[in-house]
């Protein structure tokens, strides 16, 4: 290996380096946030919690108030990435309707009933007054994100005649609607842990209330069909 070589190797290495610890300080600064709020959290907990020194995260993030908005901005692109993860079933979903929407529902409350998104939105609802702008882009970047990506599946869907659906925004809201909604009951607000075989029982609850609006022939392909 030449010495040119060496050289860009290692400023690549540096680079790669930034990124990991750049990445560190922020998941360790929501870990933080989401245990004691904005208000309580220090920098030199995250800077211990990250594994690096206090001024390596003002190095990295400036001050307190700039670290808390990357790592919640951060946090919404992790969360949202599960999401829309879920409904790439239903991107050229094979077989019956129902088992597609009924395995993307499922998919969606698994990240939704996920601790970093639970502790996204506890944050959110917290420390929403304080930072409203910040609230209005993580709704945008994340919730809105994927009603739009789920709308513009299920109008693909009415397109090739599996749902009869005329208002594909509204429909997304509805079965993004019966899929939540139930939890903040079945969760106590957050505070138990939903059994995988609730939110299965909750995607078939919401799956069949969806199909009986917009299923094909209004029978829903209940029977296979």
């Amino acid at each position: 290996m030449t010495e040119g070589s060496t050289t860009k190797a290692g400023k690549r290495g540096g680079v790669r380096g930034r990124i990991d610890k750049r990445q560190a300080i922020l998941e360790a600064a929501f870990r933080i946030f989401a245990r004691d709020g904005y208000g309580q959290s220090c920098v030199r907990e995250i800077a211990a919690e990250a594994n690096v020194a206090k001024p390596t995260v003002y190095n990295h993030l400036g001050d307190k108030e700039t670290l808390f908005h990357e790592a919640m901005e951060a946090a919404v692109v992790r969360t949202v990435g599960r999401s829309l993860a879920a409904l790439d079933r239903l991107r050229e979903p094979e077989g019956e309707m129902r088992s597609a929407l009924e395995e993307t529902g499922h998919r969606l409350l698994k990240s939704h009933c996920s601790s970093e998104s639970q502790a996204l939105r506890g944050l959110l609802h917290a420390e929403g007054p304080r930072f409203p702008g910040l609230l209005k882009e993580a709704q945008r970047q994340g919730p809105q994100r994927v009603q739009d990506v789920l709308a513009d599946r299920l109008a693909r869907l009415a397109l090739s005649g599996r749902l009869t659906i005329t208002d594909p925004d509204q429909s997304s809201e509805q079965f993004l609607a019966l899929l939540t909604a139930p939890l903040e009951l079945r969760s106590r607000l957050g505070t138990r842990r939903v059994p995988d075989a609730e939110l299965r029982a909750v995607a078939r609850a919401a799956t069949d209330t969806f199909l009986r609006a917009y299923g094909v022939g209004g029978a829903g392909e209940r029977d296979g069909a």
